[in-house]
Formats: C-alpha cells, structure tokens, sequence
C-alpha cells in the first residue's frame, strides 16, 4: 500500500510545527481504521485564515475562516443516514486520489488554546476529521454525525489523543 500526502505549504508557521509528520500519521491512521488499502493520495493545502476564507467563500459561500475544508474527489457518502460510506476503488485510476484538504493556521491555533488542548492533538484531530470527509463520513444529518464522532474517537484513541468531544 502507497499512501502519498502532498502538501502546499501557503504559511511557512505550518513547515516550523510539524504538519508533514502529523498528516502522514493522521491519514495512515484514518486508513487503517477504515480497513482501506491500496494506492491512495491526499493533497493538503497549509494556509492561514485569510486564505481558507477566500475558499470558504468561493465553495461554501461563507467568507469566514473556518478551521479544515474538505473536497472529496468522488461521491463515496451513503443515502441512508447512519450508514458506512462505500469504501474508495484503489483499481479505478480516479479513485487513486482522495481529494483535498485545507487547514488554516489562525484559527485552528486559536481553537486549540480556546478549548484547552495541545495544537498537535488538535490538528490531528481536524486532519483525521478532514480526511473522514475524503471518505464519505459527514455530520450534518444526526447519525451520520454519530457515525463520524465515532470513527474520531475510536482514531485518535489508536493515536492516544484525548477524546476531542469530551466536555472538561
């Protein structure tokens, strides 16, 4: 199994902390758990605030920063809510690419200090987060967020990070 993460560094504060390790963790991590091998890649965009708001807008429509984006190269979510998303084809020559992931620097520092958490452990987090996302797994319909929360927990528990939703 191949597993490529290319990363664009944007914001040089990313190169300094450490993201390539906690990415490549982070992505063999959601790819273990999830039982998927193969040849697979994930591109990583490494920006700051002001960057991942020009894509919240462009794609979501909001101008705001936010912490991770996600844009699934292909369709892998179920319609039935609740349900395990399709695994991704590692024979389909389209397939081999996950899709991309963003993170912005500011904010996902701020989050960090606001909620108490070490800034590695939260940006796994939001690593393992975004690549769910990749996979298929979404948290706007309830069970479909369970599911997802799920999957977090029992990933970052494997990494022996805290449970990102426990209330302290």
């Amino acid at each position: 199994m191949t597993l490529e993460v290319e990363i664009v560094f944007e914001d040089d504060r990313w190169q300094a902390f450490g993201l390539r390790g906690l990415a490549d963790v982070a992505v063999a991590a959601v790819m273990a758990d999830q039982h998927i091998e193969g040849d697979f890649a994930v591109s990583l965009l490494a920006c700051d605030d002001a960057r991942i708001s020009e894509l919240n807008a462009d794609f979501r429509a909001k101008p705001t920063p936010t912490n991770v984006l996600s844009w699934p190269a292909e369709a892998l979510a179920p319609e039935q809510e609740g349900a395990t998303p399709f695994p991704p084809d590692a024979d389909d020559p389209m397939g081999a690419e996950l899709g991309d992931i963003a993170i912005a620097w500011e904010t996902c520092m701020r989050e960090a200090v606001e909620q108490g958490k070490p800034a590695a452990a939260h940006v796994t987090h939001l690593l393992v987060h975004g690549v769910l996302h990749l996979l298929g797994y979404d948290h706007i319909r309830e069970k479909d967020a369970e599911l997802m929360e799920r999957c977090e927990r029992r990933i970052l528990a494997a990494l022996g990070i805290a449970d990102p939703y426990e209330i302290a």
